[in-house]
């Protein structure tokens, strides 16, 4: 299950503003690969969304079926938010809602 935790305005390319969700996953235990210690996270990601700001703000809170899968990308600095921790990460994590049935005939 994934959560909507929260909502961005962003542009497009072409100026357009747009309403971005930000969907967050539950609690994992991470061990740093520099410390050796271990951190409370959550995987976190965006979508992009048809909604205004009114709805965006209805839906936060609302908990979704479905999963966060690892994305390959080019690689980037990241700084874990608890730690302050600077680590290159060559990932991103996407939604990928929870597989429908096929009704078969």
């Amino acid at each position: 299950m994934v959560t909507i935790k929260n909502y961005h305005l962003r542009e497009n390319k072409d100026g357009k503003q747009f309403v971005a969700l930000e969907l967050q996953g539950d609690v994992e235990l991470v061990q740093s690969m520099e410390t050796g210690r271990f951190y409370a996270t959550a995987r976190r990601c965006s979508i992009s969304s048809t909604f205004d700001e009114e709805t965006a703000k209805k839906v936060i809170g609302t908990s979704m079926p479905g999963k966060f899968v690892r994305q390959e990308c080019d690689s980037y600095d990241f700084a874990i938010p608890e730690s302050g921790e600077v680590i290159k990460l060559a990932h991103r994590w996407e939604y990928q809602p929870e597989e429908m049935p096929v009704d078969k005939p």
